[in-house]
């Protein structure tokens, strides 16, 4: 079973853990998260999705403002300098069964993360409220780490809180602090599918790259298995470009910016601007399409993303 964000909210509920929850625009990053709850009375986390070199998978939620030396976390874990990477986007859709931007612990009620290792930041026990995306990047939720534990417990997690910013010497007579933390077994992920040319033509299915901070943050490129951003208009507006068809918005745009360049060339603005029309409706036409056509963009992305996403979910490998 898959969870939802329903399906996890009504988890919460029937485990009587109090909560708070809070829905806003799709978010990739802490900064934009703070925008819309920022101001609502908890610490915002981090998450970060992570894999040694034998394909082990960790999750290290940390309070927002916590630093996290990945070189020091790796040592103390008894994996060398080296040992620790920012997990394959593929696998947040294979293993954590989330969409990009959408890592908490919350993501381990999945059975498949079941061998996922989870490292809290103790920072969170002194917090009155710690705020994690729900499985979905378009809302946040506010608990204590009391409800926290309870719902890690009712998984069967034991919770571990640890000073993520300690550094302690790592040596012959001094054994790395974490060693115990390192799961057993590793994780294989299948082959995903090869593209097609008329899935390349077509652009339905944007290439995975593995960005260093993806898993946290940001999203600046698509991934065939990963990134599902929901399709959610911007500021209000409605999104008018049907899947991820690059013709149909390159002519959205081109019908936008010809209606409003009409209107903008009338025989009033010829005799009031004389010889500056060109640059005076030039001048309005970037300062009133610039946020249109910034959110055009947002949406063809998001809806190329949420495609990606579902086919890269949905492949089913042969099996020999």
């Amino acid at each position: 079973m898959v969870y939802s964000k329903d399906q996890l909210l009504a988890r919460l509920k029937e485990l009587q853990i109090d909560f708070s929850q809070y829905e806003h625009p799709v978010v990739l990053t802490v900064e934009a998260q703070a925008k819309y709850v920022g101001n609502v009375g908890g610490a915002l986390s981090k998450n970060l999705f992570l894999k040694d070199k034998k394909h082990r998978y960790y999750v290290v939620s940390a309070l927002a403002d916590t630093k996290v030396d990945m070189k020091v976390l790796s040592q103390r874990l008894g994996l060398g300098k080296g040992g620790l990477r920012m997990a394959p986007e593929e696998a947040l859709g294979e293993i954590l069964k989330v969409p990009l931007g959408c890592v908490t612990p919350f993501a381990l009620v999945n059975e498949s993360a079941s061998h996922v290792s989870l490292l809290l930041d103790k920072g969170f026990k002194t917090q009155e409220c710690c705020i994690f995306h729900p499985l979905s990047n378009d809302m946040s939720i506010s608990l204590n780490a009391f409800g926290l534990d309870k719902f890690l417990k009712s998984i069967g997690r034991d919770p571990t809180y640890i000073d993520l910013e300690a550094n302690p010497p790592v040596g012959k007579d001094q054994p790395p602090d974490l060693a115990s933390l390192v799961p057993s077994g590793s994780t294989v992920l299948p082959d995903l599918p090869k593209k097609t040319p008329s899935q390349d033509s077509s652009g339905n299915h944007p290439s995975a790259g593995n960005n260093s901070t993806a898993v946290t943050a940001k999203a600046d490129k698509p991934s065939n298995a990963v990134q599902n951003v929901k399709e959610k208009s911007v500021n209000g507006v409605r999104p008018l470009i049907p899947s991820t068809d690059a013709g149909k918005f390159v002519e959205e745009l081109l019908d936008r910016t010809s209606t409003l360049l009409l209107s903008e060339i009338s025989e009033d603005s010829i005799k009031r601007h004389a010889g500056q029309l060109g640059a005076e409706v030039a001048n309005n036409i970037k300062k009133c399409l610039r946020e249109d056509l910034k959110n055009l963009a947002t949406i063809f992305k998001n809806t190329a993303y949420t495609e990606g996403f579902y086919a890269g979910t949905h492949y089913q490998p042969k099996r020999l």
